[in-house]
């Protein structure tokens, strides 16, 4: 029986290796095929600014395909996409490093959908860092992630450990799109929670990466009394639970001592001895962002508030939220350190 168990490991083991050689193997391709598209993007650029004609690009598109039947890439539409990619990222400090990080349909989808050179930066990043498929990097970018991750509002510069604070800002959204529920405009925190666990992996995949779901109406009890949270997930790369609070009016700034007592009790009766301290996020259908500013001042439990929408349309007022390039920057820097 041990020796079955020591194969049994062996193997698997083996097996590891191999995966990992085929992904290394698939990257260093890829890093190849980027950095040929790369050239031959600049070549055609140099050409053009020369005042070569376009009809070079239907010619050059003819013959690669003739002399190389086996690649795929060499159409005329994919030919000027390598030209523009060249002369979009070529000279850009925070992208021309990042152009092997990808594959080449996602850099198109960013190309296409983006036109901000640190939206770019960030959505190749959180592409790399997460593992989104393509599908998934278009449902990000239609979902304006970027905006939602840089708008948030928490505490968690004040409340957080030095080693997670940064990467616990990418666990809470500034509002988050529920346009996968069968809701009416009025509807009733009850019948809101009970559609999010019925769609519950369209809802953990709005959350962000790493949540999974532990429970809802998750029972805290204290002495002789009984507390329920509403959802209770878990953040693998926290290592932290997240107590979620749903609220179907605006925020009040007595909710967050509602959410303090859920996290104090949580982490004396609930988190394990190796998990750090569990998170909160009170997700409302509206909210103010200075009295969520005011109320959150004075907390010493990591809380984040969040406003939630089901119609799949942000506000355009985000985009006057932003905060200018340089702090744009910086927090690029703590959401994806080198």
């Amino acid at each position: 029986m041990e020796l079955e168990r020591t194969q049994f490991t062996f193997i698997a083991e083996i097996k590891t290796k191999v995966r990992q050689a085929q992904y290394e193997a698939l990257k260093a391709v890829n890093v190849k095929l980027i950095d040929l598209y790369w050239e031959i993007g600049k070549s055609i650029a140099e050409k053009q600014s020369e005042s070569w004609g376009k009809a070079i690009v239907p010619t050059l598109s003819k013959e690669l395909q003739i002399e190389f039947p086996g690649m795929s890439g060499f159409s005329v539409s994919n030919l000027w996409q390598m030209a523009q990619f060249y002369t979009e990222y070529q000279g850009i400090e925070n992208l021309q490093p990042l152009v092997g990080e990808i594959s080449w349909t996602k850099h198109l989808s960013i190309m296409s959908k983006c036109k901000d050179n640190l939206e770019r930066q960030f959505y190749i990043l959180a592409t790399k860092k997460f593992g989104w498929t393509k599908n998934v990097l278009i449902h990000q970018i239609e979902n304006k992630t970027y905006e939602k991750y840089l708008l948030n509002q928490t505490n968690f510069d004040a409340t957080l450990p030095e080693a997670i604070k940064h990467q616990a800002q990418l666990a809470v959204k500034d509002e988050y799109t529920f346009d996968f529920l069968n809701l009416t405009d009025e509807h009733s925190e009850s019948l809101l929670e009970e559609q999010l666990v019925k769609n519950i992996r369209n809802f953990l995949l709005e959350m962000g990466h790493q949540f999974t779901f532990v429970g809802n109406q998750f029972r805290l009890q204290v002495d002789d009394k009984e507390y329920f949270v509403d959802l209770l997930l878990y953040h693998r790369q926290l290592q932290s639970l997240v107590a979620v609070e749903l609220k179907v009016g605006e925020f009040q700034p007595e909710y967050k001592g509602k959410m303090e007592f859920y996290l104090s009790v949580l982490n004396d009766k609930v988190k394990l001895p190796n998990e750090n301290d569990a998170i909160g996020i009170i997700i409302c259908k509206e909210k103010n962002r200075t009295v969520v500013e005011y109320s959150l001042k004075t907390s010493h439990q990591p809380i984040g508030v969040a406003t939630y929408t089901t119609q799949d349309k942000l506000p355009k007022i985000y985009r006057n939220l932003l905060p200018d390039s340089k702090i744009i920057s910086e927090k690029m820097e703590q959401f994806f350190p080198k």
